[in-house]
């Protein structure tokens, strides 16, 4: 019977199973004699019999592997929990601390309780949370337009510190569109790009077109097509051979589908009065089936030079990039039926000849490679295509530039796990060849237990357990299954590399903005608080500068608006230029602190308490006056409480933008480039005035009006602060001239390929490469025609390379 395996497998096409082909070893999932709970019978019928149900069934097997990977808890979510703990704790100990203090200095208990409850809320940033959380959405809703849906708000924050980006080829790296550029016939090899007259084509040319387009199923007009069935229904009808769908299904008498596990497709179709076998696939597995040559119009035996020069010929189209198929047929005699076992049909096949296809790189993944590597993160590629092709096309892109090495799903699979950890800190960037899902699985959990975050692409149902444990599952959204979006933390709508880089860029862009509200908001609690500590230590002389209600509308009021536009600021030059930031890294951290308490608090806790002391000494006031109501000091009191409380928000301003950036100037993101800030503070400025002017607010918050005098005292200070720091980040930049590299510019995609780290030899490439995926020496001479003493040394170098995977480098 014929099975859709595709909710295992993720192979779109169905698989033959049968009673009578027993499997013994390899993978369960490619024995020929089993079948899997959750998959579709497409064709046949037969009876089972059930060995296994639940979780002792290939979909248990996958629930259980996705159980054991359970989500962590991101860094910055345990590094905010942690700081907010710490932070209440700071609160409530300052304020039972200062209650004392308070009584000391002569204050009664209810003046000294005000006094406790105001350090208590001048300490606490109420907004920090909540901007946080705010920040992280509108990262995810910029990622959304850029065409990455991510899951979960911290993945945001995640996504800036990637260090590993273990990605497929097919689709991600490339476009997923096949276009044939060559094909090989014993005459030799033909360009086909750009495209020949059809005219004057070679006979065998045609004949291998008309081959390979009939031994398809793909019905491009209804949308069912695969990229590789569609480009040889194409090469037919550009070379005037077209073979119609239509009339290919009715002239169809078998159909033996796509195996994965021997890589080949065969068809049984009428061609006048006989019937005639077309099998593709993988070159070294038709060259196994094939026993004989077409050349120049007539068949003869397949000698070994023969296959030596298709060997030859496959592997340099391979190393162009290109994707090879072989193809065969076998012309049954007159009358006789299509054989109803495989293994009948597909052996003693003529060999026509090959069919390269190219796959081209996406054009905008080359440039995002570039960035990837400037940015410090190392990109794997994890592939079930052939090593050579895989190897080729990350050249292309640029993967590779401190070296590479190919390792085949065989070796893998041989690799201790401290062999793996060796072969993954060796700095080089690896192709994992013919890999299964369950080998992604393995590679993240290595990389995860050296410390790297991990962003992990898969499209399959066994993806899913890998897409859990990388510390960002990335899932294919036009080609992926549910079940690995379901799994996935992110998912590309366009199932392209260059928006992993993308989100990469936009996950620290927003961990830095993260970073920029932080200090604005840890900078107010400075000119919050220090007023306070004035009033207790001068015993009450000096009249208290605040009160708890206007704390509250800074905290509450005018902060707000202004730390969630800093969330939307662009990134500073030299974004990607940075390496990735270390994975236990603190959010806040002691120069952050610094900056905000020690430079840019202290200044505006300075110009706040002069503003009030000036207020107050206009107005006749000398320490210890009394200044409560009644008396004729109240008036100008509560104008220099409004001075104060408006000082604050002023500083905020400069606060704020003084904040826009950690170490550039200003003026290289732009003064007045985000314009989100700019209606942030108009509100915070339309805020403070009815606060300051509308009298039934007055006595709510303890302000009175202000006169022309009393508000050019406040104006400067937004200007004092930004234009301190800015003269402290000049001196930063001063001292360590590198910190701020200058933009970068477009990095173009490598010429040549960069020659994958491993020993030379003087055989070929395909055969060397075959041997590593375990072919035998008896195998490589039926199928490649090789001597017996040359299987023996492509053998033994295939086990050499493979030993070196896991030694450590020079």
């Amino acid at each position: 019977m014929e099975v859709d395996l595709s909710a295992l497998t993720g192979e779109s096409e169905p698989v033959f199973r049968s009673a009578d082909l027993v499997d013994t070893d390899g993978d369960l999932l490619q024995a020929r004699d089993l079948l899997f709970s959750g998959t579709v019978c497409t064709g046949g019928q037969g009876e089972a019999t059930v060995t296994a149900t639940g979780m002792r069934t290939e979909l248990g097997r996958i629930a259980a592997l996705s159980q054991r990977t359970r989500r962590e808890e991101s860094p910055l979510e345990a590094q905010v929990k942690r700081a907010a703990r710490l932070i209440a704790v700071i609160a409530v100990g300052v304020g039972l601390a200062f209650l004392p203090l308070g009584l000391a200095a002569g204050l009664s208990v209810a003046a000294a309780v005000s006094f406790a409850i105001g350090l208590l809320v001048a300490n606490v940033p109420e907004g920090l949370l909540p901007t946080i959380t705010l920040a992280l959405a509108a990262g995810v809703r910029d990622l959304a337009r850029r065409g990455a849906l991510v899951k979960r708000l911290s993945a945001v924050e995640t996504l800036g510190s990637t260090t590993v980006v273990c990605t497929d080829k097919t689709g991600t790296l490339t476009e997923n569109r096949m276009r044939v550029t060559a094909v090989w016939t014993p005459d030799g090899e033909m360009a086909l790009d750009p495209p020949p007259e059809p005219t004057g084509l070679p006979e065998a040319v045609r004949v291998l077109a008309r081959a390979a387009a009939t031994c398809t199923s793909a019905h491009p007009e209804a949308g069912h097509a695969d990229p590789t069935e569609s480009a040889l229904l194409d090469l037919a009808d550009l070379l005037g051979t077209p073979c119609r769908p239509g009339q290919r299904d009715l002239d169809r008498r078998a159909l033996y589908r796509f195996d994965p596990r021997i890589k080949l497709m065969t068809t049984a179709d009428a061609v006048d009065d006989t019937v005639v076998l077309h099998t593709k696939g993988a070159p070294e597995e038709v060259l196994v089936h094939a026993g004989r040559l077409l050349d120049r119009g007539r068949e003869r035996p397949l000698t070994p030079a023969d296959r030596t020069a298709a060997v030859q010929a496959v592997g340099a189209l391979a190393a162009r990039g290109l994707r090879v198929l072989a193809v065969a047929r076998r012309v049954l005699p007159p009358g006789r039926l299509p054989p109803v076992r495989r293994e009948d049909a597909e052996r003693d096949l003529c060999l026509l000849g090959v069919v390269a296809m190219a796959d081209p790189p996406r054009a905008e993944v080359a440039h995002a490679i570039g960035l990837a590597h400037r940015a410090g993160i190392t990109v794997h590629v994890v592939t079930g295509d052939n090593g050579m092709t895989a190897a080729a096309v990350a050249g292309q892109v640029g993967i590779g530039h401190r070296g590479s090495r190919i390792v085949t799903g065989t070796e893998l699979a041989s690799l201790s796990d401290e062999r793996l950890d060796t072969l993954l800190a060796r700095g080089e960037e690896v192709i994992f060849a013919r890999t299964s899902p369950e080998a992604k699985l393995r590679i993240a959990d290595a990389l995860r237990a050296e410390g790297q975050t991990v962003a992990m692409t898969g499209d399959g149902v066994n993806d899913a357990p890998a897409l859990r444990s990388a510390d960002i599952g990335v899932a294919m959204g036009r080609s992926g299954t549910d079940v690995a979006r379901e799994a996935a933390t992110m998912v590309l709508t366009d199932d392209n590399f260059a928006t992993i880089v993308a989100a990469v860029e936009a996950g620290r862009r927003t961990y830095d903005n993260i970073r920029k509200f932080i200090v604005y908001i840890f900078a107010h609690a400075v000119p919050e608080v220090v007023p306070f500590l004035v009033f207790a230590l001068a015993g009450g002389a000096i009249p208290l500068p605040l009160t708890v209600m206007q704390i509250l509308a800074v905290d509450l009021g005018t902060d707000t608006l202004p730390a969630l536009a800093l969330g939307r600021e662009r990134g500073e030059p030299g974004l990607m230029d940075r390496p990735p930031r270390p994975r236990g890294e603190k959010v806040i951290q002691a120069r952050m602190l610094a900056r905000a308490w020690g430079f840019l608090g202290l200044i505006s806790a300075c110009l706040v308490m002069a503003g009030f002391l000036l207020t107050l000494g206009a107005a006749g006031w000398h320490p210890g006056d009394p200044t409560g109501p009644g008396t004729a000091l109240h008036l100008a009191y509560r104008q220099a409480t409004t001075v104060a409380w408006l000082g604050i928000v002023f500083c905020q301003i400069g606060t704020a933008f003084a904040a826009r950036t950690d170490r550039a100037s200003l003026w290289s993101v732009g003064v007045l480039g985000n314009r989100h800030l700019l209606a942030g503070i108009g509100f915070s400025l339309a805020f403070a005035a009815v606060i300051v002017y509308l009298p039934w607010l007055q006595g709510i918050f303890g302000t009175a009006s202000l006169g022309p005098a009393q508000l050019a005292v406040v104006l400067p200070f937004p200007i004092v602060v930004w234009g301190a720091d800015e003269l402290r980040r000049a001196l930063v930049r001063r001292r360590h001239p590198a910190a701020v590299p200058e933009a970068p510019a477009p990095v173009p995609a490598p010429a040549v390929a960069p020659r994958p780290a491993v020993e030379e030899t003087a055989h070929h490439p395909l055969p060397v490469l075959l041997a590593r995926h375990g072919w035998s020496e008896h195998r490589l001479q039926h199928a490649l025609g090789v001597s017996e003493h040359a299987a023996a040394e492509i053998v033994a170098h295939a086990r050499r390379v493979a030993a070196g995977h896991g030694r450590h480098g020079p």
